[in-house]
């Protein structure tokens, strides 16, 4: 996690006196801020230094220094924790969409950790909040094409320096009190070894739905795309998504013992477990990472999956569900089984 915190209470201080709202919006929007579920989040900068305006160049070269030097933060903890040297991993893939830069994040850790000059880099830019599950997904797809390779993934996401305080569209507003900064890296290794295995996986994208979530570009920077209508446009596929994907494994939900969801909101979580007839116990841990890091976009999975590999009661043997939700609309799918 990056060093800042921005706690609940400071949204509230903050709000009215950063976005040129009326007072009774800025009413309004103190009680959705309640029903965010966010306590706490983290960013890279203060907050008194976050909220200022700067430039698109400027932003972006923070998002650079800071994104890489994360990024090689987690992944040497990953590769330690792991017992493994940078060169022994074949393939990396690196996740990031809240800035842009070409060498990517990976050809950056290349040259600063060590890894083999033949390293298979795979960059995944513009997936967004799906990116984490998605990235797990491929590494999974190369190691059967490579068995017993080794593949790290390193999510990086800073989206407070897509902070716009101009912007008072309900999307943004909402979008300045749910995110946070952080970054998470897993290997995921094609031998036995500690961990869940991935057993299968699924990619989704319901068509003309491309509205529905994203970035626009502007001279400013990134401004979010945040359609309302987006929990209820999960709600109703992910009863079929899911069913269909047990089906073809031979298992059923009742068969599945926890859920691994991305907490892209509050509601668009309680829909999903509505839908899917979840019962919160088996969801806790996706409203703790979002209570005490926000929606970390494509690094929340993983925080999430940590988070079950250290606090879970599963048995060996034992099947989970890890799902990621993102621009397009998309959705990722993986079956686990705990080891």
């Amino acid at each position: 996690m990056p060093p800042y915190t921005i706690t609940l209470n400071d949204v509230k201080y903050y709000l009215g006196r950063v976005f040129d709202l009326p007072e009774r919006r800025v009413e309004a929007m103190m009680g959705i801020i309640e029903n965010v579920r966010v306590r706490r989040r983290h960013s890279i900068f203060p907050i008194d230094y976050t909220i200022e305006r700067r430039p698109l160049s400027k932003t972006n070269e923070e998002y650079i220094e800071h994104s890489v030097a994360l990024g090689q933060k987690v992944a040497e903890q990953c590769l330690a924790r792991a017992g493994v040297r940078p060169d022994e991993v074949d393939a990396l893939i690196t996740v990031s969409c809240t800035g842009y830069m070409i060498p990517s994040m990976d050809a950056h850790l290349l040259n600063r950790m060590g890894f083999r000059p033949d390293l298979r880099r795979m960059p995944f830019t513009e997936l967004g909040c799906v990116a984490g599950a998605m990235a797990l997904s491929r590494a999974a797809d190369y190691l059967k094409a490579y068995a017993g390779a080794k593949v790290l993934v390193i999510s990086v996401e800073l989206p407070s320096l897509t902070f716009q305080r101009k912007d008072i569209s309900p999307a943004n507003l909402i979008s300045s009190v749910l995110f946070g900064d952080g970054a998470a890296a897993a290997l995921v290794n094609g031998a036995p070894g500690r961990g869940p295995r991935i057993l299968a996986t699924q990619s989704h994208t319901v068509t003309n739905t491309l509205d529905t979530l994203g970035f626009d570009l502007r001279d400013s920077g990134f401004h979010i795309v945040l359609s309302k209508d987006l929990p209820d446009l999960l709600k109703s596929e992910i009863r079929d998504l899911v069913d269909g994907f047990l089906k073809a494994q031979g298992l059923q939900r009742e068969q599945i013992k926890g859920w691994l969801l991305h907490p892209g909101g509050a509601r668009l979580l309680e829909n999903v477990e509505e839908e899917l007839g979840i019962p919160r116990a088996k969801t806790q841990l996706s409203w703790d990472v979002l209570s005490d890091y926000g929606n970390l976009s494509s690094a929340t999975v993983l925080f999430i999956l940590k988070e079950w590999m250290e606090k879970n009661s599963l048995a060996p043997g034992d099947y989970v569900i890890a799902a990621g939700f993102g621009p397009g609309f998309s959705t990722e799918l993986l079956l686990l089984q705990w080891a």
